[in-house]
């Protein structure tokens, strides 16, 4: 990607030293303001390129609208609910976060948690300083043999899997975006939420807060859960129904909670701090020497790649990045956009599909965000339905394969609509995307997706050519080019392109199963 200017950068909270040594020695000025109010920063950000956060700046709209010159909002962690993430985008501003940085502290805590709440411990030392020995009142349970529930399965569901795995828990989960058969090679077996509530004795939540995960856990859902589950919260505040959470440790559904976060920092209310089977922290997840040393290193040098033009790690609105993009990259993109283009040509006749899997090879796994596709007359690519919370019209999954022999550089794409799925892979080929495979059917000479395609399924037939092309002449379209795939055997994909696209793609039913067109 091409060098983005960053001159100044303004961090508004406290941020491990080596963040500013590290954006100073590579000729960035720093300015540390901390505690500023939210008039202080409108009034203070117009001066800046970039912005370093922790989770109390709220960079709302109003302040995105005062940033005149700002180029980035870095955000030292992981959640970026404090940033008003869709502002930013619609002024050109990217956010970055750093993915990796408190990743084994969270992990950390909330596994202490869990410790905590089978053998009472925070309660027992506090009765201790109280100067009493009550050894009957803090009975508690082993986690061996216990069921853990992870919801959620990214970095940190991934981290606390491995070692409550160690005290003999069995491991179960849900995630709408990790394949199952990945987060079984972590020994944990993928589910529905209605088949894994009832089978938890502790459950721990790792999402995203997002209109879809507030309020995950509910009066619904701990109905629906074991007497005397135990819950953890080290995500966000919110994704627990702390009213709902109240009412099941007071009827005895929920047998304890483990807080790190809350709705309001700090609560208000004390109403759930207080309960006596409830163990609360100030937002601890990250707050380690290592993890602060490691998000304010990460935050910085990421800030100094992308002035530089190198590596782009932790952008979370990456469609702002298309103009920088190498040229290399801007093929890359296109590929995305082109394949998008292909299978939503399949379902434009259908309803609107409900999921999509993309698949990367080689060195493209990081631009899959720009895969264009259309949903119920609204154009979006996979990073706006990210970004916009889509999730509840579509199903997302991405993977990347990086193992010894995989093709260099090729996209594969899946999607479902009506019992219906179609699959395709292309590549970029002398810097044109180009069509590999169709739904099985591999293609003897990659398909230049340029002009107009007519794409159709039909049984391997001798005259199968000579059938079509009396049809299209009878329409008034011209044959341009041919391409078959390398297997002659019973229904295959083709691709002719054409003249002119169909008026009617019925024209064909005499000679074809399926057909699909398009004009780029």
């Amino acid at each position: 990607m091409a060098p983005i200017s960053i001159k100044t950068v303004l961090i508004s909270e406290s941020v491990d030293p080596r963040c500013k040594a590290i954006l100073e020695e590579n000729g960035i000025r720093v300015t540390e303001k901390q505690n500023m109010t939210k008039d202080e920063l409108i009034a203070k950000i117009k001066d800046y390129d970039g912005l370093v956060v922790r989770s109390a700046t709220k960079v709302t709209a109003d302040v995105i609208s005062a940033a005149n010159n700002l180029k980035i909002i870095g955000r030292a962690g992981t959640g970026v609910d404090n940033v008003d993430v869709p502002a930013a985008t619609k002024k050109g501003i990217i956010v970055m976060n750093t993915p990796s940085g408190n990743t084994i502290s969270a992990a950390e805590l909330t596994c202490a948690l869990l410790m905590s709440l089978s053998r009472n411990v925070p309660q027992a030392a506090m009765s201790m300083k109280q100067g009493k020995w009550d050894r009957k009142k803090f009975m508690g349970a082993e986690l061996y043999g216990k069921v853990l529930g992870i919801v959620g399965l990214g970095r940190i569901g991934k981290e606390v899997a491995s070692r409550m795995q160690s005290f003999g828990m069995k491991t179960i989960g849900y995630d709408p975006i990790t394949p199952p058969e990945v987060s079984a090679t972590w020994g944990v077996e993928q589910m529905s939420l209605e088949q894994l509530w009832p089978q938890c004795d502790y459950i721990t939540v790792h999402t995203p807060l997002l209109p879809s995960t507030v309020g995950l856990l509910n009066d619904e859902s701990f109905a629906k859960c074991k007497k005397g589950v135990k819950v953890v919260n080290c995500a966000r505040g919110g994704i627990i129904d702390e009213e709902a959470l109240l009412r099941a440790l007071e009827s005895g559904q929920c047998g304890g909670a483990g807080l790190d976060v809350f709705v309001e920092e700090p609560p208000k209310n004390h109403s759930l701090v207080e309960h006596p089977n409830v163990i609360s922290c100030p937002h601890l997840g990250a707050s380690t020497k290592e993890a602060q040393a490691r998000c304010g290193e990460d935050i910085a040098l990421q800030i100094v790649d992308m002035v530089k033009g190198k590596n782009l790690v932790g952008a979370v609105n990456a469609q702002v990045l298309a103009s920088t993009f190498s040229q290399e990259s801007q093929q890359l993109i296109k590929l995305g956009e082109a394949v998008g283009s292909v299978l939503q040509s399949f379902s434009a006749s259908k309803k609107p599909f409900s999921h999509v899997q993309i698949t990367t090879q080689g060195n493209i796994s990081g631009l899959t965000s720009f895969l264009q596709i259309e949903h119920e007359k609204n154009k979006w690519n996979i990073c706006q339905i990210n970004l916009f919370h889509l999730s509840q019209l579509l199903q997302v999954n991405q993977a990347h394969c990086a193992s010894a022999g995989a093709a260099e550089g090729v996209c594969k794409v899946e999607i479902a609509a009506t019992g219906c799925s179609y699959k395709a892979s292309g590549s970029v080929q002398g810097g044109v995307p180009v069509l590999l495979e169709l739904c099985n059917s591999v293609f003897r000479q990659p398909i230049s997706l340029t002009g107009n395609l007519l794409f159709f399924k039909a049984p391997a037939n001798p005259q199968l050519l000579s059938s079509l092309a009396g049809v299209l002449a009878t329409e008034g379209v011209e044959i341009e080019s041919f391409s078959a795939p390398a297997d002659r055997s019973g229904d295959l994909w083709y691709c002719v392109g054409v003249s002119s696209l169909l008026r009617d793609l019925s024209a064909l039913n005499s000679v074809v199963k399926d057909a699909a067109q398009l004009g780029f």
